[in-house]
C-alpha cells in the first residue's frame, strides 16, 4: 500500500512539471495557462493511475508467477466510492496452487494433499492445507489437527463435494 502511495505521489509530481513546463512555453508565446489547469492535471493524473492500478493488479502478478504456480480461482468487489467497478469489477483475491509441492498418497494415488495461495490485495498472503480426492472429486480442508497420512486414511476433517473446485481439480489432478 505504501508503494502504491508513493507510486501516486510521483505521478502527481511528473504531472506539476509537465503542466509548469508548457505554462512556461505558453508565457513565452504570449498566452496564460489557467489557474486551475495544474490541480485538475494533477488529480486527473492520480486517479488514472489509481484506476489503472487496481484493474491491472491482478494480470500484472498473475504474469509474474513461476509456471508451476496455477491461479484456480479469482474473486472480485464492486464498492460504491467507484461507481465504475459496477460495470467492470476489479479483481482483489486469488487462489493459487503449486503443482509442483503436490503430495500424493503411496497406497491411494488418486489422494493428493497440497496447499493453497490465498492471495489478496493490500493483505499478506495466507496458505490453506487441503486434501483432494481425484477420482469421487472430493475435497477436505486440513486445518488443525486434521491430516491425510500417507496410505490414504483422512482424520480430523470430512469429505465434501468439490463442484465448485473444477479448476483446482484440474490443477492437481491431471496426469
Amino acid at each position: 500500500m505504501w508503494a502504491d502511495f508513493i507510486a501516486m505521489l510521483a505521478i502527481a509530481a511528473l504531472a506539476a512539471c509537465i503542466v509548469f513546463i508548457i505554462g512556461r512555453f505558453m508565457r513565452r508565446s504570449g498566452r496564460q495557462l489557467q489557474r486551475w489547469v495544474m490541480p485538475a492535471a494533477i488529480g486527473a493524473s492520480v486517479i488514472a493511475y489509481a484506476v489503472w492500478n487496481e484493474y491491472t493488479w491482478f494480470s500484472r502478478l498473475e504474469s509474474a508467477l513461476p509456471n508451476h504456480i496455477v491461479v484456480v480461482g479469482t474473486g472480485e468487489r464492486s464498492a460504491p466510492w467507484a461507481p465504475w467497478t459496477y460495470l467492470a469489477p476489479v479483481t482483489v483475491r486469488f487462489v493459487a496452487v503449486d503443482t509442483q509441492a503436490i503430495a500424493r498418497s503411496e497406497s491411494r494415488p488418486e489422494l493428493a494433499r497440497t496447499e493453497l495461495y490465498l492471495i489478496e490485495r493490500w493483505q499478506p498472503t495466507r496458505t490453506v492445507a487441503v486434501a483432494l480426492d481425484c477420482k469421487q472429486q472430493l475435497r477436505a480442508d486440513l486445518g488443525g489437527a486434521a491430516n491425510l497420512s500417507p496410505d490414504g486414511t483422512l482424520t480430523g476433517a470430512q469429505w465434501q463435494p468439490a463442484n465448485d473446485d473444477t479448476a483446482l481439480l484440474r490443477a492437481v489432478c491431471r496426469p
